[in-house]
């Protein structure tokens, strides 16, 4: 193995498949690909088929295996999504099929894996609940090792009718986990009982955002003082300021993310703090943007910059790479991702020309796997 394969960087596709069958079209199962840094082109590694609707993945903290989600009503006999395991190949980031286990609940949409790497953790949107997945030896996935239902609704009646978990994000610290729940219009926080496997309401449980905002993604500044929630259903982002010790939050500002003017019908997807901490971007699918806000190093408030049109439809998912100087912006309905240089003053991405073909990519992770 040479000293480039062992420092490559790989680029995981999650993706809704064809395997679905209500889907009219879709794709093989995840993707990898290998990232030029120098370039943003993305170079076709490998296709691990046959995965249901792994629309969410997510790495282990060494970058030896990868989860994702099985975005389904039913599977192996149950009604419920589930959650599947891979090994990665450092060398050419293959993936291995290990296991799967039940989510407990339906259309997993979001999971995430504790900084220690002993478990998983999933957000059903349909069925409204959180689970926690112990990791095994190798990487499987055991049983749950915790199950929550969340119960309530919001004042959208198509939408909120009921709860809908859309992602689930531990803390700087591994301490606590931030559940955002579109159905509930809150933000849901959890202490990490790490020795028993559970997911304990904090002392306060949950904060509010605004009637019908439809919390979907958050992100946590580098610093760990802010939490920004971008909200689904009315395209805005809402600056939480983070008690790490308490594990509370606090609104000190909500603004939209869409342009001034803007008339149509969109709806926002995911956000990302960069790494200096000096910017935040989110996605608007049918504006069909980044948007683009300066952040306030004391405040953690946030100044709109700008938008930047993503070159396709349906931005789902981006992802910004570790360095913070490139972004990648996953065009769901035009099967493209397309790369971005960030400029490190202005915030600003502006296109390399690299675009890849990618049937219905919906999630971006880098990886650069330990051998």
């Amino acid at each position: 193995m040479t000293s480039q394969d062992t420092t490559a960087t790989f680029v995981f596709v999650g993706t809704y498949t064809r395997s679905d069958p209500r889907a009219a079209r879709g794709a093989e199962g995840i993707y990898v690909y290998r990232l030029d840094p120098s370039t943003g082109a993305l170079t076709h590694a490998h296709t691990m088929a046959g995965v249901v609707n792994p629309s969410f993945v997510a790495l282990d903290p060494r970058h030896r295996c990868l989860y994702a989600v099985n975005e389904v009503q039913d599977i192996d006999g149950r009604t419920s999504g589930a959650a599947s395991a891979f090994h990665i190949d450092p060398a050419t980031g293959a993936l291995s099929f290990l296991n799967r286990q039940s989510s407990g609940g339906t259309g997993p949409c979001h999971l995430s894996v504790d900084q220690t790497g002993r478990y998983v953790l999933v957000a059903n949107y349909s069925g409204g609940s959180v689970a926690m997945l112990p990791i095994e030896d190798g990487g499987r996935l055991g049983p749950a090792s915790d199950f929550v239902q969340h119960v309530g609704s919001s004042v959208n009646p198509r939408r909120q009718e009921g709860p809908h978990a859309h992602s689930i994000n531990l803390d700087p610290t591994n301490r606590f986990a931030l559940v955002a729940d579109l159905g509930l219009d809150r933000v849901l926080v959890y202490r990490l009982d790490l020795e028993r496997g559970k997911l304990v309401p904090n002392d306060v449980p949950w904060a509010p955002v605004h009637p019908g905002a439809g919390p979907r993604h958050l992100d946590f500044h580098p610093n760990g003082r802010f939490v920004y929630v971008i909200n689904e259903l009315d395209s805005t982002m809402t600056t939480f300021a983070w008690d790490g010790e308490r594990g509370t939050l606090r609104e000190i500002q909500n603004l939209s993310t869409l342009p001034p003017g803007f008339a149509g019908t969109s709806y926002c997807a995911d956000v990302h703090v960069a790494p200096s901490g000096r910017f935040v971007y989110g996605s608007n699918r049918g504006d069909d943007s980044i948007a683009i806000f300066a952040v306030d190093a004391e405040t953690g408030q946030l100044t709109p910059v700008g938008h930047e049109s993503t070159r396709g439809k349906t931005p789902r998912n981006f992802a910004l790479d570790p360095a913070g100087t490139l972004l990648l912006a996953a065009n769901q309905d035009t099967d493209t991702i397309v790369t971005f240089r960030i400029d490190p003053e202005t915030g600003k991405p502006t296109p390399t020309g690299q675009v890849a073909s990618v049937p219905m990519p919906v999630c971006l992770k880098f990886a650069h796997p330990s051998p």
